[in-house]
């Protein structure tokens, strides 16, 4: 029997949607049977198959599991735990694929899943080609064999390894799936930590798991001011996005991370090329210039930069929102546990404090990522209208992924979410001043297309 996908749960990077609304078990199932037909035309023969602590995913999961099962793949169930775990038990396990039950850092209500085949991301036409075979009702038939595989103490000893830095570090999980896999990883690192929320509950009864949001890491700010830590991470829904504060509970963005990470890559791979997607700041691909490092600014979207990493043979890469990519043995795949752990290593090492890291980064003030609602018929002509408008302007606009616009006073940055029905922005300039004139003319862009800003932007940075 066929299945038609809502298609707004088809998006470019992943499936999701909001579970009772756009996103049920037939969904899953019938993902299951797709997908297990893909693998099985590919010459597969099994996937891994694990997922998050939101209350709806075990039955989701099941429902998954079920259609992977019918369409004569076998299923290796690795249970709850972060998306890394599941991308860990691809890389390592003898399996073909994974599949991942995860609504990441959405809202509650939300779920959805993230695919692999070979270790590679299933993104884009991918998907499209998924949901065509679901609605044409193309499956294979068979009896897979279902197996467990408990792999969190393998996945926990390997993010550990190496560590040499001991500091006194908080971990605030945001009760999700991350939580188990920190309160074991914390016993094999050296060094004082402080753990908040480490129980999975997908109610997120303390704050919602989304490190980029700074009304999150209020409690982690506290618990490293009053304890006088070294520094706090924080982690999404899915643990594949850091968050970061300093000594002074000060917060850094996902390209300040990174911008201390590729001080030591760059020492192993001298010249290599860095990847960031368009929203990193400008001093991040200034100082991966100063390293002698090769600057690569690309698409944002974990599955966009993950392709363009292979391509390159890029060792580190990341995003603004906190997604951290590592190549080599981890196949390009971002895991914010492994981030926290190299974090821990590239301070130690510098022989100094996050504190003093942030203070030697260029004196520029900016905005976290601007998200605000559109029709989402519309979302994609309102990014071409203000692309117009620039070059009928005759304004340089570079258009990777959306419009950036470098001016005088810093840049801005307006683009599409290929994960919820919104448009999203940032600026950057020298000082707070230049930053209102920044913002300034991004509304101007956008008045013309009848969209405003309704949110005003966090404290800067």
């Amino acid at each position: 029997m066929a299945h038609c996908f809502a298609p707004s749960i088809l998006r470019d990077y992943d499936i999701r949607g909001v579970v009772g609304r756009t996103l049920d078990t037939a969904d899953a199932l019938a993902l299951g049977r797709s997908f297990g037909t893909m693998i099985r035309r590919a010459g597969g023969r099994s996937v891994a198959v694990g997922y998050d602590g939101r209350l709806t995913s075990p039955a989701l999961e099941a429902a998954l599991v079920a259609g992977l099962t019918a369409s004569g793949v076998d299923v290796v169930r690795i249970g709850l735990g972060p998306s890394p775990m599941l991308y860990h038990a691809a890389a390592t396990l003898e399996v073909d694929g994974g599949i991942q039950v995860t609504g990441s850092h959405n809202p509650g209500d939300h779920n959805g899943f993230k695919m692999l085949h070979h270790c590679r991301p299933v993104f884009g036409a991918a998907i499209r080609d998924l949901a065509r075979t679901a609605e044409a009702g193309d499956w294979e038939t068979g009896s897979g064999r279902i197996t467990e595989a408990p792999v969190l103490d393998r996945y926990v000893r390997r993010v550990a390894a190496g560590c040499a830095g001991g500091l006194r570090i908080g971990w605030d999980a945001g009760n999700g799936a991350a939580g188990p896999a920190i309160e074991q990883l914390v016993k094999l690192l050296p060094g004082e930590h402080h753990l908040l929320f480490t129980d999975v509950d997908g109610n997120f009864p303390n704050h919602h798991p989304d490190p980029t949001e700074d009304a999150n890491l209020a409690q982690l700010r506290a618990l490293v001011v009053g304890k006088r830590l070294h520094f706090g991470v924080a982690f999404d829904g899915d643990g594949d996005r850091i968050g970061a504060v300093d000594g002074q509970g000060r917060v850094l963005r996902g390209d300040q991370i990174l911008s201390i990470l590729v001080e030591p890559v760059l020492r192993e791979r001298p010249g290599a090329a860095i990847v960031a997607d368009v929203k990193s700041s400008k001093a991040l691909f200034d100082r991966i210039a100063a390293l002698g490092g090769q600057p690569v600014m690309w698409k944002s979207g974990h599955s966009n930069i993950k392709a363009m990493m292979r391509e390159l043979d890029a060792p580190i890469a990341g995003e603004m929102s906190g997604h951290i990519f590592f190549g080599g043995e981890w196949h390009c795949f971002d895991d914010a546990l492994l981030a926290a752990v190299r974090l821990i290593d590239a301070v130690a090492a510098s022989g100094t404090t996050l504190d003093a890291l942030r203070d030697a980064m260029p004196p520029v003030v900016s905005t976290p990522e601007l998200r605000f609602a559109v029709d989402p018929a519309r979302k994609e002509a309102v990014v071409a209208e203000v692309i117009a408008r620039l070059r009928a302007a005759g304004t340089a606009v570079d258009t990777t992924d959306g419009a950036r616009v470098t001016t005088p006073d810093g840049w801005w940055l307006l683009r599409v979410s290929h994960t919820e029905d919104m448009l999203t922005a940032r600026a950057e300039a020298h000082d707070e001043a230049a930053l209102a004139r920044v913002l300034a003319a991004i509304d101007a862009q956008l008045a013309p297309s009848g969209v405003a800003r309704h949110a005003a932007p966090d404290t800067p940075h």
